[in-house]
């Protein structure tokens, strides 16, 4: 069956971590280890917390701020300098855009409610996509096979009509478990390669 829907993973595919220079340097002057500190911004409990929807994204990094002993004007330069190795995919978006008419495309994230205002506003990428589904929004999260669900009600097809691209493996078997095509992402030649494949079958 023709694929009709291409879903698109942000962080780690659309937004990826080029440079951690800046992640590790700052991780040194607070005196943890950059996965230390990365588990901290990302998997601590009120990240996931802020993910579901049930917490704002201010609330999480004033829980953080808490946990590196930091002021508001100190946490807030740690956040800029923790994110400023990362960048958003021009080209891969510019690829999206020459995609979206021949097929529906759709965003369908883990994140909080940061990502609207980077979509519309910072990045200006919003017009690249027919839908996005974020988890905040929706309060689930990948891998539940509910969020699957739900992004398949948005673009309007079966799930062996839709193709998602995650770089989280467990994110791409969920998709997987509920019948819909899914590509791991490792890098963006890879991704257009492999997505071209089955876009021709």
């Amino acid at each position: 069956m023709a694929i009709k829907a291409i879903i698109w993973d942000v962080g780690g595919v659309l937004e990826r971590t080029e440079d951690f220079g800046p992640r590790q340097q700052l991780a040194e002057e607070l005196g943890w280890s950059m996965e230390d500190l990365t588990d901290l911004f990302f998997g601590h409990n009120t990240g996931c917390r802020a993910q579901l929807g049930t917490i704002t994204d201010d609330q999480h990094w004033e829980e953080i701020k808490e946990s590196l002993h930091l002021d508001s004007a100190e946490m807030q330069e740690a956040v800029e300098r923790f994110f400023g190795g990362d960048l958003l995919d021009t080209e891969l978006v510019a690829y999206i855009r020459e995609l979206k008419g021949a097929y529906t495309t759709a965003i369908l994230s883990n994140y909080g409610s940061l990502l609207r205002e980077k979509l519309n506003h910072r990045w200006q990428i919003a017009d690249a996509f027919d839908h996005v589904i974020v988890s905040c929004e929706v309060g689930v999260m990948k891998p539940d096979p509910a969020i699957y669900q739900i992004v398949l009600e948005k673009v309007s097809c079966k799930p062996e009509e839709a193709v998602f691209i995650d770089d989280s493996l467990e994110n791409v078997e969920g998709a997987r478990n509920v019948g819909m095509h899914a590509i791991h992402f490792k890098s963006p030649q890879q991704v257009r390669a492999d997505l071209g494949q089955l876009l021709a079958r």
